[in-house]
Protein backbone atom coordinates (compact mmCIF):
# COMPACT_ATOMS: atom_id res chain seq x y z
CA UNK A 1 0.00 0.00 0.00
CA UNK A 2 2.68 2.45 1.02
CA UNK A 3 4.56 1.37 -2.67
CA UNK A 4 1.53 2.04 -4.55
CA UNK A 5 1.07 5.46 -2.99
CA UNK A 6 4.97 6.53 -3.52
CA UNK A 7 4.27 5.53 -6.83
CA UNK A 8 1.24 7.85 -7.00
CA UNK A 9 2.67 10.92 -5.25
CA UNK A 10 6.01 10.58 -7.58
CA UNK A 11 3.78 10.08 -10.84
CA UNK A 12 1.93 13.62 -9.43
CA UNK A 13 5.07 15.12 -9.17
CA UNK A 14 6.31 14.26 -11.97
CA UNK A 15 3.27 15.50 -14.12
CA UNK A 16 3.51 18.99 -12.29
CA UNK A 17 7.40 19.21 -13.49
CA UNK A 18 6.13 18.58 -17.18
CA UNK A 19 3.15 21.29 -16.91
CA UNK A 20 5.39 23.52 -15.51
CA UNK A 21 8.51 22.98 -18.19
CA UNK A 22 5.70 23.13 -20.96
CA UNK A 23 3.39 26.11 -19.74
CA UNK A 24 4.89 29.35 -20.21
CA UNK A 25 2.20 30.87 -17.51
CA UNK A 26 3.45 28.51 -14.77
CA UNK A 27 7.27 30.00 -15.28
CA UNK A 28 5.95 33.36 -15.02
CA UNK A 29 3.95 33.28 -12.12
CA UNK A 30 7.02 31.32 -10.60
CA UNK A 31 9.11 34.25 -11.47
CA UNK A 32 6.13 36.60 -9.69
CA UNK A 33 6.55 34.32 -6.54
CA UNK A 34 10.22 35.41 -6.26
CA UNK A 35 9.04 39.17 -6.85
CA UNK A 36 9.86 39.80 -10.68
CA UNK A 37 7.45 42.53 -11.46
CA UNK A 38 8.21 42.08 -15.17
CA UNK A 39 6.62 38.53 -14.87
CA UNK A 40 3.77 39.82 -13.36
CA UNK A 41 2.97 42.74 -16.25
CA UNK A 42 3.16 40.11 -18.80
CA UNK A 43 0.91 37.84 -17.10
CA UNK A 44 -1.40 40.76 -16.54
CA UNK A 45 -0.49 41.47 -20.81
CA UNK A 46 -1.87 37.90 -21.71
CA UNK A 47 -4.99 37.28 -19.38
CA UNK A 48 -6.14 40.77 -18.31
CA UNK A 49 -8.24 41.54 -21.28
CA UNK A 50 -9.78 37.93 -21.32
CA UNK A 51 -10.46 38.08 -17.64
CA UNK A 52 -12.00 41.31 -18.03
CA UNK A 53 -14.17 40.36 -21.09
CA UNK A 54 -15.36 37.69 -19.08
CA UNK A 55 -16.20 39.85 -16.29
CA UNK A 56 -18.35 42.29 -18.64
CA UNK A 57 -20.30 39.29 -20.09
CA UNK A 58 -21.27 37.73 -16.79
CA UNK A 59 -21.86 40.81 -14.90
CA UNK A 60 -23.25 43.13 -18.22
CA UNK A 61 -20.94 46.10 -16.86
CA UNK A 62 -17.51 47.48 -18.33
CA UNK A 63 -16.93 49.89 -15.35
CA UNK A 64 -17.38 47.03 -12.79
CA UNK A 65 -16.14 44.53 -14.99
CA UNK A 66 -12.66 46.74 -15.13
CA UNK A 67 -12.75 46.96 -11.30
CA UNK A 68 -13.42 43.09 -10.91
CA UNK A 69 -10.07 42.09 -12.96
CA UNK A 70 -7.88 44.96 -11.18
CA UNK A 71 -9.06 42.70 -7.95
CA UNK A 72 -8.33 39.41 -9.74
CA UNK A 73 -4.71 40.64 -10.12
CA UNK A 74 -4.27 41.52 -6.83
CA UNK A 75 -5.35 38.71 -5.51
CA UNK A 76 -2.80 37.15 -7.47
CA UNK A 77 -0.05 39.32 -6.49
CA UNK A 78 -1.13 38.56 -2.88
CA UNK A 79 -1.10 34.83 -3.39
CA UNK A 80 2.05 34.64 -5.22
CA UNK A 81 4.32 33.20 -2.41
CA UNK A 82 1.70 30.59 -1.64
CA UNK A 83 1.28 29.32 -5.35
CA UNK A 84 1.99 25.48 -6.56
CA UNK A 85 1.90 24.67 -10.15
CA UNK A 86 -0.35 22.29 -9.62
CA UNK A 87 -2.80 22.68 -12.83
CA UNK A 88 -2.53 25.44 -15.87
CA UNK A 89 -2.01 28.83 -14.76
CA UNK A 90 -5.06 29.84 -16.97
CA UNK A 91 -6.98 27.28 -14.47
CA UNK A 92 -5.68 28.86 -11.13
CA UNK A 93 -6.78 32.15 -12.47
CA UNK A 94 -10.17 31.63 -13.48
CA UNK A 95 -10.45 30.12 -9.85
CA UNK A 96 -9.78 33.15 -8.85
CA UNK A 97 -11.96 35.35 -11.11
CA UNK A 98 -15.07 32.92 -10.46
CA UNK A 99 -15.05 33.14 -6.83
CA UNK A 100 -14.50 37.56 -7.54
CA UNK A 101 -17.82 36.89 -9.93
CA UNK A 102 -19.66 34.98 -7.36
CA UNK A 103 -18.75 37.79 -4.68
CA UNK A 104 -19.78 40.50 -6.56
CA UNK A 105 -23.38 38.74 -7.93
CA UNK A 106 -24.33 38.18 -4.37
CA UNK A 107 -23.74 41.62 -3.50
CA UNK A 108 -25.86 42.70 -6.68
CA UNK A 109 -28.69 40.38 -5.12
CA UNK A 110 -28.72 42.41 -1.99
CA UNK A 111 -29.05 45.79 -4.17
CA UNK A 112 -32.25 45.68 -6.51
CA UNK A 113 -31.27 48.84 -7.95
CA UNK A 114 -28.58 48.05 -9.14
CA UNK A 115 -28.39 47.53 -13.17
CA UNK A 116 -27.54 44.69 -15.30
CA UNK A 117 -26.60 44.39 -18.64
CA UNK A 118 -27.22 47.39 -20.14
CA UNK A 119 -23.64 48.18 -20.82
CA UNK A 120 -22.96 44.74 -22.37
CA UNK A 121 -25.04 45.09 -25.55
CA UNK A 122 -23.61 43.95 -28.40
CA UNK A 123 -20.53 42.40 -26.62
CA UNK A 124 -20.88 38.92 -26.83
CA UNK A 125 -17.78 37.57 -29.23
CA UNK A 126 -18.10 36.09 -32.55
CA UNK A 127 -17.60 33.11 -31.48
CA UNK A 128 -20.39 32.72 -28.96
CA UNK A 129 -22.59 34.19 -31.56
CA UNK A 130 -21.49 31.58 -34.07
CA UNK A 131 -21.95 28.60 -31.52
CA UNK A 132 -25.21 29.81 -30.52
CA UNK A 133 -26.46 30.24 -34.31
CA UNK A 134 -24.70 26.78 -35.01
CA UNK A 135 -26.81 24.83 -32.07
CA UNK A 136 -30.26 26.36 -34.15
CA UNK A 137 -28.75 25.63 -37.38
CA UNK A 138 -28.69 22.21 -36.32
CA UNK A 139 -32.00 22.02 -35.95
CA UNK A 140 -34.38 19.54 -38.30
CA UNK A 141 -36.77 22.19 -39.33
CA UNK A 142 -36.02 25.24 -41.02
CA UNK A 143 -36.51 28.42 -39.91
CA UNK A 144 -39.45 29.95 -40.87
CA UNK A 145 -38.24 33.24 -42.08
CA UNK A 146 -34.78 35.01 -42.80
CA UNK A 147 -32.40 35.81 -40.27
CA UNK A 148 -31.57 39.19 -39.35
CA UNK A 149 -27.97 38.66 -37.96
CA UNK A 150 -28.42 41.78 -35.69
CA UNK A 151 -31.33 40.71 -34.26
CA UNK A 152 -29.79 37.36 -33.86
CA UNK A 153 -27.24 38.33 -31.83
CA UNK A 154 -29.27 40.53 -29.68
CA UNK A 155 -31.48 37.03 -28.75
CA UNK A 156 -28.13 35.67 -28.26
CA UNK A 157 -27.13 38.07 -25.76
CA UNK A 158 -30.11 37.94 -24.18
CA UNK A 159 -30.43 34.34 -23.96
CA UNK A 160 -27.06 33.87 -22.11
CA UNK A 161 -28.50 36.34 -20.15
CA UNK A 162 -31.26 34.44 -19.16
CA UNK A 163 -29.14 31.54 -18.04
CA UNK A 164 -28.55 30.99 -14.32
CA UNK A 165 -25.27 32.68 -13.00
CA UNK A 166 -23.41 28.66 -12.95
CA UNK A 167 -24.97 27.98 -16.69
CA UNK A 168 -23.69 31.18 -17.70
CA UNK A 169 -20.24 30.62 -16.06
CA UNK A 170 -19.97 27.59 -17.38
CA UNK A 171 -21.01 28.80 -21.02
CA UNK A 172 -18.67 31.51 -20.91
CA UNK A 173 -15.36 29.46 -19.55
CA UNK A 174 -16.55 26.63 -22.45
CA UNK A 175 -16.97 28.89 -25.44
CA UNK A 176 -14.44 32.15 -24.63
CA UNK A 177 -11.54 30.21 -22.77
CA UNK A 178 -11.92 26.68 -24.83
CA UNK A 179 -11.95 24.97 -21.19
CA UNK A 180 -12.97 20.98 -20.80
CA UNK A 181 -14.76 19.64 -18.44
CA UNK A 182 -12.34 19.10 -16.13
CA UNK A 183 -10.85 22.28 -16.34
CA UNK A 184 -14.06 24.04 -15.71
CA UNK A 185 -14.75 21.76 -12.67
CA UNK A 186 -11.38 22.98 -10.71
CA UNK A 187 -12.02 26.59 -11.78
CA UNK A 188 -16.47 25.94 -10.45
CA UNK A 189 -15.29 23.75 -7.75
CA UNK A 190 -17.74 21.08 -9.18
CA UNK A 191 -17.44 17.23 -10.50
CA UNK A 192 -16.55 17.06 -14.45
CA UNK A 193 -19.70 15.28 -14.84
CA UNK A 194 -21.64 18.23 -12.94
CA UNK A 195 -19.93 20.72 -15.84
CA UNK A 196 -21.27 18.42 -18.17
CA UNK A 197 -24.75 18.24 -16.97
CA UNK A 198 -24.60 22.00 -16.17
CA UNK A 199 -23.57 22.62 -19.81
CA UNK A 200 -26.58 19.98 -21.37
CA UNK A 201 -29.14 21.83 -19.56
CA UNK A 202 -27.90 25.19 -20.43
CA UNK A 203 -27.28 24.31 -24.44
CA UNK A 204 -30.83 23.20 -24.41
CA UNK A 205 -32.14 26.62 -22.84
CA UNK A 206 -30.13 28.21 -25.25
CA UNK A 207 -31.47 26.39 -28.55
CA UNK A 208 -35.17 26.45 -27.03
CA UNK A 209 -35.24 30.15 -26.69
CA UNK A 210 -32.93 30.69 -29.55
CA UNK A 211 -34.92 28.45 -32.04
CA UNK A 212 -38.10 30.26 -30.89
CA UNK A 213 -36.82 33.47 -32.24
CA UNK A 214 -35.97 31.65 -35.92
CA UNK A 215 -38.54 29.88 -36.13
CA UNK A 216 -41.53 32.27 -34.71
CA UNK A 217 -40.18 35.66 -33.89
CA UNK A 218 -40.91 35.38 -30.47
CA UNK A 219 -38.12 37.62 -28.39
CA UNK A 220 -36.63 36.19 -25.74
CA UNK A 221 -38.49 36.56 -22.32
CA UNK A 222 -41.69 37.29 -24.75
CA UNK A 223 -44.77 34.86 -24.62
CA UNK A 224 -45.47 33.51 -28.87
Amino acid sequence: MLECASGALTLEMFQTMDQTVHDTNIRLMLAVQKDDASAFEELMYRFQGRVQSLFRHLIGNREIAEDLTQDVFLRVFRARKSYQPSAKFSTWLFAIANNVALNQLRSQRRKPETQFGGEANGTYSLAVFDAAEAMVAGSESMPARQLDKNELREMVRLAIEALNERQRMAVLLNRFEGMNYAEIADVMQLSPQAVKSLLCRAHVQLRNLLQKYIQKGTAVGHSP
